[in-house]
């Protein structure tokens, strides 16, 4: 049965800038970040038609197996606090859709100590597709598998103009076999998670190499043996960056191992009674975002 994984801090965020920050609750409380996640939601349910559906949150923003790792992951995110930067009127959003998405039966999946991209990556791994990744991040491009019918909707361009990626729109894009993102991922870097990369070779090196090699362990072995593949100046540039090199597998891989539990991800069967779902709509001036998320679900 068809599944679809939400990476939803990534929605919310979506909408959240997406979204006229004018839309708000009876009291007067920012709801445009709620109404863009449940619209947004709705709109992909009912072109795709998932029969099971799942809301991934995060466990943690920057697990301490990452930051033991390499500290400066995602440490330009850090706030004076410690805690993620985010703006004011976001944050009380949050809780409030997480409760709303509870109400509506829809799963919240997450574990301690790991990221939401990890989460999404272990039930790609443990479920049966076809699976649809939902997420505005390019990181899980390296999830994309064709056998077993896993791609991700990216919504960079938006809802109305996103894509839809399969293993011949990574290799389209990027220039490169399309199963080989996580390694042209590793080179590059990626400056808004604070990876580096390998410093001194950009996107079109990172393909050229990509295109040679299918894994940063390969690449390590072709820069000290002086593989002819391998130009000198990507081979300098990876000798001189090898302490990143030598933990960017295990950085920039999701893992496939997070204990995710065991429970019914099948779309919900609407309930004898909603009216907690129409008092948030109430609550919270929610109006047609509601009618279009229980319309989605077929109810």
């Amino acid at each position: 049965m068809s599944l679809m994984l939400i990476d939803s801090a990534s929605l919310w965020y979506r909408a959240y800038y997406g979204m006229p920050d004018t839309l708000l609750s009876p009291s007067g409380e920012p709801v445009n970040a709620i109404r863009g996640y449940l619209d947004m939601t709705a709109r992909l349910i009912t072109q795709y038609r998932p029969k099971r559906l799942i809301a991934c949150i995060e466990g943690d923003w920057r697990p301490t197996w990452r930051t033991d790792l390499f500290p400066a992951y995602k440490a330009n995110r850090v706030d004076d606090t410690g805690e993620e930067e985010e703006p004011d009127t976001l944050t009380p959003q949050i809780p409030i859709l997480l409760d709303l998405l509870e109400s509506f039966g829809i799963p919240l999946v997450g574990a301690d100590n790991y990221e939401a991209d990890d989460v999404i990556a272990t039930l790609s791994v443990k479920e049966r597709g076809p699976i649809d990744i939902v997420t505005g991040d390019r990181d899980l491009f390296q999830l994309v598998d064709d056998k077993r019918k896993v791609k991700v909707i990216y919504l960079a361009k938006g809802i109305s103009n996103h894509d839809y990626v399969d293993l011949n729109w990574i290799a389209k894009r990027y220039e490169i076999p399309g199963d080989r993102y996580d390694l042209f991922a590793m080179i590059r870097g990626d400056a808004s998670d604070g990876l580096p990369g390998i410093k001194g070779i950009g996107e079109k090196g990172a393909a050229l190499i990509a295109n040679s090699y299918s894994t940063m362990s390969e690449v390590i072995s072709a820069a000290k043996s002086e593989d002819p593949k391998l130009k000198d100046l990507h081979r300098k540039k990876i000798l001189e960056s090898l302490d990143y090199a030598n933990i960017a597998e295990k950085l920039v891989h999701c893992a496939l191992d997070v204990p995710v539990p065991s429970v019914d991800f099948s779309i919900p069967k609407a309930p004898k009674d909603l009216s907690e779902i129409y008092q948030y709509q109430k609550d919270y001036g929610l109006g047609a975002s509601i009618d279009r998320f229980i319309s989605a679900l077929g109810w």
